[in-house]
């Protein structure tokens, strides 16, 4: 609960007529598995530009930011996860993570760096297609209306609902896009508090495999060592032991 205290390689442009075109970076450096990609979601209605490498899907964010990027865990020349520590450095787009990593400690980790999804090789054009529309209808959601709209104040906490942007005593704290979904959710009921499972299914796509209750506790520890002076003792986000 919230208290009061205080440059790519290639652009293809295809669509489907009456579906909503939606912009998508597809990360990989396999020419072959790109070109398929973004041929699967160009069917979707999709607007889809391809980058194969992590140095041109940055340039890529610079240039225009896209509605998604799907990245590629296991790129040839640089680490997927570092690319989408640097992604997040400068940028809050949704990101699935597509690798042959199935271990339960790589998804942990793309969770930890900020993924919003995460799927593994193989995997059927419907499902990556599902999983595509249900980032981008989460992420949209948190961006237009979430639980609220406006300004939220707490203190020297700032939540701008609108600007999606957080400040604490004024300065500026950079979050990922489902922080700050997060944050949103729990300060528009103040005072409220939430079981881990409702949480997911407010703010996550609770329907995916690798979702648990340890990605709100880990979600939840982030967001408190960036709006609380004191992590280890918070006094905006509180856990209510044995309920949530």
């Amino acid at each position: 609960m919230v208290t009061k205290t205080g440059s790519a390689e290639s652009v293809r442009t295809a669509s489907v007529p009456g579906r909503s075109v939606g912009k998508l970076l597809v990360v990989d450096d396999d020419p072959e598995v790109r070109g398929m990609l973004s041929r699967l979601l160009e069917v979707e209605g999709y607007k889809v530009t391809e980058a194969m490498t992590g140095a041109e899907a940055i340039g890529s964010l610079s240039n225009g930011q896209p509605d998604l990027v799907i990245l590629d865990v296991m790129l040839t020349t640089e680490d997927g996860f570092d690319v989408l520590a640097a992604i997040r450095r400068t940028s809050d787009v949704p990101v699935i993570l597509v690798t042959a990593k199935g271990l339960e400690a790589d998804r942990v980790l793309g969770l930890k760096l900020g993924a919003d999804d995460y799927v593994v090789k193989p995997f059927s054009p419907a499902e990556l297609a599902a999983r595509v529309g249900t980032v981008l209808r989460r992420s949209g959601a948190s961006r237009t209306s979430g639980v609220s709209t406006g300004t939220l104040e707490f203190g020297d906490l700032v939540i701008d609902t609108l600007a999606r942007e957080i400040r604490v005593s004024d300065q500026l704290v950079e979050t990922t896009a489902k922080e700050f979904a997060l944050l949103a959710f729990l300060a528009g009921s103040p005072r409220q508090v939430f079981t881990r499972e409702q949480l997911l299914a407010q703010v996550w796509d609770s329907s995916s495999e690798w979702q648990d209750a340890g990605t709100v506790t880990e979600h939840i520890r982030r967001i408190r060592r960036k709006i609380e002076a004191d992590p280890d003792s918070p006094r905006r986000v509180r856990t209510v032991r044995g309920v949530g």
